[in-house]
């Protein structure tokens, strides 16, 4: 996807190894990067352990929340697919402890399925 899709909202695959370097000093021992989505600035990395959501805030984009979720945490999760009137997608993921959901919107153009498979695959 291009930078149109980028400014956009869509979500872009990230290079792992590019990835690999600013997260090396969060990754856990024996934890590896299996995937990635970008969005602006924005991104859901999935490790072989746990979901970082990366949420990059501020003009400069120089203050980074990491939220991590192990996925043993995630009790479970849901993935509402755009409409034909509401173009974003919705990412529910309930974790144990907490009554309410955490929601990511996902803009048109997000490989949603990818996210519900990844998800499944580490969390099932």
């Amino acid at each position: 996807m291009g930078l149109l899709d980028s400014l956009m909202g869509n979500a872009s695959e990230v290079d792992l190894e590019d990835l690999a370097e600013e997260l090396n000093p969060i990754m856990g021992d024996n934890e590896e990067l299996h995937l990635a989505y970008k969005v602006i600035r924005d991104m859901f990395v999935f490790t072989n352990k746990r979901l970082i959501l990366i949420d990059k805030q501020g003009v400069t984009g120089k203050k980074v929340s990491y939220h991590s979720i192990p996925y043993k945490a995630i009790t479970h999760f849901e993935v509402e697919t755009a409409g034909r009137f509401d173009m974003d997608s919705e990412l529910k993921l309930w974790i144990s402890g907490q009554d309410k959901p955490l929601v990511k919107e996902l803009k048109k153009g997000t490989d949603v399925v990818g996210i519900q498979k990844t998800i499944a695959n580490f969390s099932l």
